[in-house]
């Protein structure tokens, strides 16, 4: 049975498409508009000012997180700013302000348990991956034989979050335990697709990679295995990527740059975090209370301490 598409959608859908926006935020987008015409009833075309606002307000209500609200809304102004051209509803969207939290980050200790509890040489590979290059899971299961650059001691990015390339560093270590994979890995579907173009981490769909919640599920069997009881996340890892090199002094624009981050600002936040450089700042109690501390000598003409 074939799906009929409303007018609106497929003019919506159109002008996502020509602005080249994502397919998964095409998606969001949609289900933002559906819900919308879920709460009213009706096609958003006959929305009002008094419409919108009551649907801010029923967000809010829901229980529905920061997150989600601003994500809605953001598909909504898309909806009448672009499609529409109701200038007038699209003034009458604001996001709300989502609570500064500190990243999670794992110790040293602690990914050094994880890998170590890693079920399979896949795992531990892909883990690395995020943890040694900063990597995003979705970047690790994207990663393409023809990335994997050894003679200059990189690997390529390719057309990540926000469609930017970046490099980041291969190490001689990541770089052996990818050659220990690549013997390993499964070639079923290799048959017709050039070196260069296979997937790393293939899935057991022919032309697929694996997923990220494949990746996701290991993440937190190993956590678990690890004895680790925080609540962390796979991103968690790129989290302790940044924090643990700023710990150690690299320059923090370099991190931005492995990051791929686009404002500094971004990556400012894990000076928050980054507990062993706050932990080695000497506090100012502290001298008053060492032994033998020199006294500070009176200048002529002022009477002593």
């Amino acid at each position: 049975m074939t799906m009929t598409i409303s007018p609106l959608r497929q003019r919506m859908i159109e002008d996502m498409t020509g602005r080249k926006l994502s397919t998964a935020t095409q998606k969001n987008y949609i289900r933002s508009c559906q819900r919308f015409a879920a709460f009213l009833d009706r096609s958003p075309e006959s929305a009002t000012t008094e419409d919108v606002r009551r649907f801010q307000l029923h967000l809010a209500q829901s229980g529905m997180s920061h997150s989600n609200r601003n994500r809605t809304m953001t598909g909504l102004r898309f909806l009448f700013r672009v499609t529409l051209r109701r200038l007038d509803l699209a003034n009458e969207i604001y996001h709300v302000r989502q609570p500064q939290r500190l990243p999670q980050v794992m110790s040293p200790r602690e990914i050094e348990r994880l890998l170590a509890m890693a079920g399979s040489l896949k795992t531990r590979v892909q883990l690395s991956l995020s943890y040694g290059c900063g990597l995003r899971i979705g970047e690790v299961v994207r990663l393409k034989a023809g990335d994997i650059d050894g003679a200059q001691g990189i690997i390529r990015i390719v057309q990540s979050k926000g469609r930017k390339d970046r490099h980041v560093m291969l190490s001689d270590d990541m770089l052996a335990l990818l050659r220990q994979w690549w013997r390993q890995r499964p070639t079923r579907h290799d048959a017709g697709v050039p070196p260069t173009d296979r997937w790393l981490f293939p899935g057991r769909i022919a032309g697929r990679h694996t997923t990220t919640r494949q990746l996701s599920r290991l993440f937190h069997e190993t956590t678990a295995a690890a004895g680790i009881t925080k609540h962390v996340t796979p991103h968690c890892l790129r989290h302790s990527f940044a924090t643990h090199l700023l710990e150690r002094g690299t320059d923090i624009r370099h991190i931005q740059a492995l990051l791929g981050h686009e404002k500094l600002d971004t990556t400012a936040r894990y000076t928050r975090v980054a507990t062993g450089t706050i932990a080695a700042i000497e506090s100012p109690l502290d001298p008053l209370s060492k032994p033998g501390r020199a006294k500070k000598k009176p200048k002529k003409g002022e009477p002593p301490a």
